[in-house]
């Protein structure tokens, strides 16, 4: 892997946490930059509660639980349990040690720390060593308008009713008072690659790239820019992507994806079982994008890294003064 310089990678669920794992793994210590999804976020008796970037982040400390991909592998739910025996419905799966995360995230954020801030620190204290970054620090919800229930918050459409109703539109409540942070902004001018994860489109990445000055900061970067589907033969491997395509009224193909990106995509990588017509002006790479497992994450990491290093032209050695 001839790759040498830093790997930005924009994230959010279960599918973007394992591909940052996967870069993690292939990748130099310091050179991974993840920059995470907060639509999501929410606030839960009285918690900030971040669950994209807990997700990512327990992914690259290793200590998510595997059957799921969030969470905390071995977490107990005394808490929860506690809570429906004082007559409360218990819907957001939150365990004991989890709560810690955001126990702790909210006493910091109290404190007038910078969710950036706070982030840092409970990386670190995990032991990850790759740099975890908020889209913003601002709060931004994700609202989601159903068709014929009203608007509902995220998290009460995506968690407790189980994604059920039919969407109509999506709005980002709060997109108007981000601002991009100035590590995201030197983490972007610094880039080598910038990698958009196979991470739903409208609920982690578009958030990501609404942010006011994004989009410009990565059409002026001089780094690739590289999306992976989210898709493959018309269905999302989890959650609820192609069922919003559908409810869009847009076709569940990675085609559709690439039109969501627009101008920002240099190249794009789809899953090798999907006949996906060249979209004008890309670069295409047909893999297996499935990451059941690490060594699938690290084995599609590297593809994809060795893959984009073969665009660089070789340097040309300096002439000797004679």
């Amino acid at each position: 892997m001839a790759l040498g310089g830093p790997v930005i990678c924009l994230a959010g669920g279960v599918g973007g946490s394992r591909l940052a794992h996967g870069l993690a793994q292939v990748l130099a210590p310091g050179q991974l930059t993840v920059i995470v999804n907060t639509a999501d976020d929410f606030r839960h008796y009285g918690l900030r509660v971040c669950p994209d970037l807990d997700t990512v982040m327990y992914n690259l400390a290793g200590l998510a639980d595997p059957q799921r991909g969030w969470g905390l592998r071995d977490d107990s739910g005394n808490m929860l349990r506690a809570l429906r025996r004082l007559g409360e419905e218990g819907w957001f799966q939150l365990g004991d040690q989890d709560l810690a995360t955001q126990v702790l995230r909210s006493h910091w954020l109290e404190r007038g720390l910078r969710l950036t801030e706070v982030t840092a620190r409970l990386a670190a204290a995990l032991g990850v060593e790759q740099t975890l970054l908020p889209m913003c620090d601002e709060p931004v919800a994700t609202m989601v308008q159903t068709r014929g229930g009203g608007e509902l918050d995220f998290q009460t459409w995506f968690v407790r009713e189980r994604w059920q109703p039919p969407v109509r539109s999506l709005r980002l409540a709060g997109i108007g008072r981000a601002r991009m942070t100035a590590e995201v902004g030197d983490a972007l001018a610094g880039a080598t690659l910038v990698l958009l994860a196979p991470s739903n489109p409208w609920l982690s990445i578009l958030p990501i790239l609404a942010v006011p000055g994004l989009r410009a900061a990565l059409r002026q970067a001089a780094a690739p820019v590289v999306a992976v589907t989210p898709v493959i033969r018309g269905a999302a491997l989890k959650g609820p992507a192609a069922r919003l395509m559908a409810d869009f009224g847009l076709a569940p193909a990675a085609a559709t994806v690439c039109g969501l990106y627009g101008d920002i995509l240099d190249a794009f990588v789809y899953d090798e079982r999907d006949a996906v017509p060249p979209p004008a002006g890309l670069r295409l790479l047909g893999a297996d994008t499935v990451m059941d497992n690490e060594d699938a994450r690290a084995r599609l990491a590297r593809e994809i890294l060795d893959w984009t290093a073969t665009w660089r032209p070789p340097a040309v050695p300096e002439r000797e003064e004679s």
